[in-house]
């Protein structure tokens, strides 16, 4: 029996150093993330600079070495070498500085440093060689993210071999108690190549002079750029004291097109552009700051010191990697007469609270601790605009709604009082005999649909409310509501929009001419969906099966313009549609977002103008895109559609990031499938309704921690509340996309991680439990085998000493334990190592039934192969 006991010890101890060995370079980087964020009072990145977290990713800390400066406005440097040789890509910072101690840092990439002390002052300077800006941080600003597949390049033959921390400490009284500074910042770097690399763009005027008392002194900038494309994400602006307004804008064919706005006397992040811009050979680059003398005795000039001002706009940019340059500058204004025509906007400073510039100039003792947070809970506003919003979509099964008889399910719409409208074919279908070749309604015969097509239903207990549309349509496809409750629609039969009043049986307005298709101002061809400005009340119409285009008309009606044309062969321009199947109004940021749907993208316009902002497209979309919805405060929500035969992508729900166009969360209902979801829209609190022209239904999608909360409140006891949590993370876990970002993998693991604390501790009891039954059946069996072959004496052979255990292990004691011969004895094993895991056994399944539904619709498009219409 002891050496039964001895076998078992060694073996749980070897099972230990195993798990070990094996423990996730993630879990690393977590420590290491939580150690570098300390206060700046201690220089914890010093001591261990690097840190690897997977095959081709590490992380490497830049700090101030422990530094007090003794006289207000030095700048101090240090430098770093980059840890490899071979070409590295930067993409992420995280910076670590407070302004109670720092003005600003910035972080430049060089081969040769001015120094090669510990640290200098930067008058010594920060480079001997070309020295490029590749970061820079001011006034607590929130971090910057580079878009996916954008690095710095670092390394290699042409990358930078140093890093150069700069900063530049404004008010020294915060070091009376001699403390040492460690300020600086981590960065994410991967030897995956990225496809697009990484630049900074700076806008700086030298000669500005602002004269005393003076009330506005502009600052121009502005360059002709003579370089290969390049796509604008992020910008920066940076003044002294007396910046009022920094704005930067592309100038094109003597069009101003803004890449951002900021008052410099704000949190100095790097905020994405709002809207994308591209700038091409010969376009101009312009930027103006606006100044005050107010309150100087003396002229101010453009100098280093906090007395002096600064006028300066950085824009972060990407390239493709073959004609990629890293820095660029730009310090004249090449036309001055140009700036005549430079927007209002520009000229009108943004007005920022006094105590607000008490605390960014370090005069934080006289503001009041409610005051202080201020800035704190605007850049975490704009955070949580900009970057992700971690939260799960699941269905909320309790929901009775998808048990209604319903018709094909076309549109969905939350109408003022958040009740959810529905618009259904009744008992017509849209088939492949519903329209011949030039798209007229052949099935006119039967008459509109004789039941209620439009019914409002409570959104907690799918309870009718209203019903209207009966006798008026034939073929329903779109609905929006606008903000006085009227209903907007759209039917592909009769080729028409419809405004139509809550309780008002005709039509209050009526677009396009009933049953004839056309492509001129007063037709439409199978129109797909209408939206309504809450602002101006202008209408927009997406044009639709068999036209390429967005109308907009006015309020009463009245056309006013159109954009969009047919997508051309090969890969999709901006502006070209392939069926506008949805449209999603984003009135707080004045856009018009298109689920662009044979395309398999989301496009968005300018409400005013019609010009094209940004492309959302991700291969889990698949070659479809059905519906869009946004949500105030930057959330969108999407459906695609089936997957052609062969295709491995899902048909599911998305819910993405606006600024970003980033995935957040993808789900899938719990009862029955989707078949074909045509239309989605979302609420505030991110209630999610998904109807499905083919299965005929509605469902119900909620945030997890909205249903935990309402199932607590339900069962009223504890244990119902564990139970929720559980099955909310697991759900989490399912249906979370994934992410090819190590780092942002990091943080949404650590915050499921902290929110499921009770899953955690039943899963690490699990897998430790195991394990540990496996090497007891081991043993056992073992045991019976000795005691077969050897008898009496196979028992005394195991009574050995832990000596002769670990000889047996290796596979050296007479009758020993060999666990090269136990496992090569199991079919599968090779002496040459492990085995491959196949990866390939849950695709080798398919579908028998690889045809299409029975249902399905298509518009009778002459041209092959026809997209199936809905």
């Amino acid at each position: 029996m002891a050496g039964f006991v001895n076998n078992l010890l060694i073996l749980l101890l070897l099972f230990q150093n195993i798990c070990l060995g094996f423990r996730s370079p993630l879990s690393v980087f977590k420590r290491y993330k939580d150690t570098t964020t300390s206060l700046s009072s201690e220089c914890l990145g010093s001591d261990q600079p690097v840190i690897s977290f997977g095959l081709s990713d590490f992380a490497l800390d830049i700090r101030m070495p422990g530094v007090t400066p003794k006289q207000s406005d030095t700048y101090l440097c240090m430098s770093i070498p980059l840890p490899v040789d071979d070409e590295a890509y930067v993409v992420d910072f995280k910076p670590h500085a407070s302004m109670d101690t720092v003005h600003h840092m910035l972080l430049f990439g060089c081969n040769e440093p001015s120094s090669a002390e510990n640290y200098w002052d930067c008058d010594e300077g920060t480079c001997k060689d070309k020295s490029n800006i590749l970061y820079a941080w001011a006034r607590n600003a929130p971090p910057t993210r580079l878009p996916k597949g954008v690095g710095f390049r670092v390394g290699g033959e042409t990358g930078s071999r140093y890093f150069v921390l700069q900063v530049h400490y404004g008010d020294v009284s915060a070091f009376r108690d001699k403390h040492k500074d460690c300020s600086g910042v981590t960065l994410h770097l991967t030897h995956q190549k990225q496809p697009l690399i990484a630049g900074m763009y700076l806008m700086m005027s030298v000669n500005t002079v602002i004269p005393p008392g003076e009330k506005v002194v502009d600052a121009d900038i502005a360059c002709h750029y003579k370089r290969s494309p390049m796509h604008l994400f992020a910008y920066r602006v940076h003044t002294h004291r007396l910046g009022k307004v920094v704005s930067g804008y592309r100038v094109r064919n003597g069009q101003w097109t803004l890449i951002g706005r900021q008052s410099p006397q704000l949190p100095q992040a790097f905020y994405p552009v709002e809207y994308p811009v591209d700038v091409s050979y010969n376009d101009i680059l312009a930027a103006r700051c606006v100044f005050t003398g107010e309150g100087r005795t003396t002229e101010t000039h453009i100098g280093g010191t906090a007395n002096d001002e600064m006028c300066n706009f950085y824009i972060m940019y990407y390239m493709e990697a073959k004609h990629a340059v890293s820095y660029m500058t730009c310090t004249q204004n090449a036309n001055p007469e140009m700036f005549r025509n430079i927007p209002n906007e520009a000229n009108i400073p943004i007005p920022v609270k006094s105590d607000v510039l008490k605390m960014m100039h370090g005069h934080h003792e006289e503001t009041k601790d409610s005051d202080t947070s201020y800035l704190l809970q605007q850049a975490k506003k704009e955070e949580a605009e900009i970057l992700d919003q971690d939260f799960h979509i699941e269905e909320a099964v309790e929901w009775p709604g998808l048990d209604l008889k319903l018709g094909q399910v076309s549109g969905l719409a939350l109408d003022p009082e958040n009740n959810l409208v529905v618009f259904h074919r009744g008992d017509h279908l849209w088939d492949e005999n519903s329209f011949d070749s030039k798209f007229v309604y052949q099935q006119r015969g039967l008459g509109p649909i004789e039941q209620n097509t439009i019914l409002v239903l409570n959104p907690s207990n799918a309870k009718l409310l209203h019903s209207t549309g009966k006798s008026l349509f034939y073929l329903p496809h779109g609905l929006s509501v606008d903000k006085n409750g009227n209903y907007w629609v759209t039917d592909v039969a009769l080729h028409q929009v419809f405004k139509l009043g809550a309780s008002d049986k005709e039509p209050l307005l009526i677009l396009g001419v009933a049953l004839q298709p056309g492509s001129d101002k007063n037709h439409f061809c199978q129109p797909t969906d209408v939206a309504v400005d809450p602002i101006t009340g202008s209408i927009y119409v997406s044009d639709g099966y068999c036209n390429s285009r967005i109308i907009q008309f006015s309020p009463n009606g009245l056309y006013v313009m159109q954009w969009g044309e047919e997508t051309s062969l090969g890969r999709a321009r901006p502006g070209q549609f392939h069926i506008p199947h949805s449209l999603a109004l984003i009135s707080d940021l004045s856009q018009l977002c298109v689920a662009d749907r044979e395309n398999g993208r989301i496009q968005c316009f300018r409400l005013e103008t019609g010009e094209f902002t940004k492309e959302i497209k991700h291969k889990a979309f698949g070659r479809e895109l059905f519906a869009v919805s946004y949500v105030p405060g930057g959330l969108l929500f999407a459906v695609n559609g089936m997957p052609y035969p062969g295709e491995a992508e899902s048909v599911q729900g998305f819910v993405m990031n606006f600024s970003t166009g980033e995935i957040i969360d993808t789900f899938i209902p719990l009862r029955k499938s989707f078949e074909m979801p045509h239309d989605i829209v979302a609420s505030e609190d991110r209630t999610v309704f998904v109807g499905d022209v083919h299965a005929k239904a509605v469902w119900k999608f909620a945030s997890a921690e909205k249903m935990e909360h309402r199932s607590v409140k339900k069962a009223g006891i504890e244990v119902q509340e564990t139970k929720e949590s559980e099955t909310i993370v697991e759900a989490r876990l399912k249906n979370k996309p994934e992410s090819t970002d190590p780092l942002k993998n990091t943080d949404k693991h650590l915050v499921q991680e902290a929110s499921s604390t009770g899953v955690s501790f039943v899963l690490i009891t699990t897998l430790l439990i195991i394990p540990v039954v496996v090497l007891l059946a081991i043993l056992v069996f073992i045991r019976w085998r000795k005691t077969t072959v050897y008898g009496a004496d196979g028992e005394h052979k195991l009574d050995s000493s832990s000596g002769r255990i670990l000889g047996r292990l290796r596979g050296k004691g007479s009758g020993g334990i060999n666990l090269g011969n136990f496992f090569a004895s199991h079919k599968g094993y090779s002496r040459k190592g492990f085995d491959r895991l196949s990866t390939e056994g849950s695709d080798q399944e398919k579908d028998e039934d690889d045809g299409t539904d029975s249902e399905e619709e298509c518009s009778a498009s002459p041209l092959p192969p026809a997209p199936s219409s809905s």
